[in-house]
């Protein structure tokens, strides 16, 4: 049985240590009653006040048009016990397969967006399109995180890293050097 977190509101401001540096994340869209999913590696945080996150994303892929057309999106935050959904929602098309239903994943009603939250992620983050002018030259869509749930426990969860030719690597072990920072740096 796959685990649905228990979640909480969480400052928008600090959600750049659930997504750096770069999990796996599983996108999910809703356009005109129809969802879908997608499985993403290529995204990067662009700022933190607003919470900005850049992501790339193929103009053949099913959800492509959908983003485009709806303008939000949820980022969803799979752990380790997930792997095997995340690699089987990246191997089929959104255009031919309920997604949500072939992978028995719970959408969640979101707050602020019309995409689902999917209820097996360990964080989810509410999305609207802040910006479109590198969408067409290279398929980088820029979004603001208007809202962020996150689960209250485990603290430190393992998210999976895709790596290449089918490898991932979870997280791991954690060392503390916050003595070491400058405090505007933290």
């Amino acid at each position: 049985m796959k685990r649905v977190y228990r979640k909480r509101s969480y400052p928008l401001d600090g959600i750049r240590r659930f997504l750096e540096p770069g999990p796996i994340v599983l996108v999910s869209s809703a356009w005109q009653g129809s969802f879908n999913i997608m499985t993403m590696g290529w995204h990067m945080m662009l700022g933190f006040s607003p919470a900005l996150f850049g992501c790339y994303i193929w103009e053949e892929n099913h959800s492509y048009h959908m983003l485009r057309r709806s303008k939000e999106c949820v980022i969803n935050l799979p752990t380790l016990d997930l792997v095997d959904t995340v690699v089987g929602i990246g191997n089929c098309h959104g255009a031919d397969v309920d997604k949500f239903q072939r992978f028995g994943l719970t959408p969640k009603r979101a707050t602020k967006v019309a995409a689902p939250l999917i209820a097996e992620c360990y964080a989810n983050f509410e999305c609207r399109l802040r910006d479109t002018r590198m969408i067409r030259t290279y398929g980088l869509f820029i979004w603001e995180v208007v809202k962020a749930h996150v689960a209250m426990s485990p603290k430190r969860p393992q998210t999976i890293h895709y790596r290449g030719e089918g490898e991932f690597m979870i997280s791991g072990g954690t060392i503390n050097r916050r003595r070491k920072f400058r405090p505007e740096n933290l």
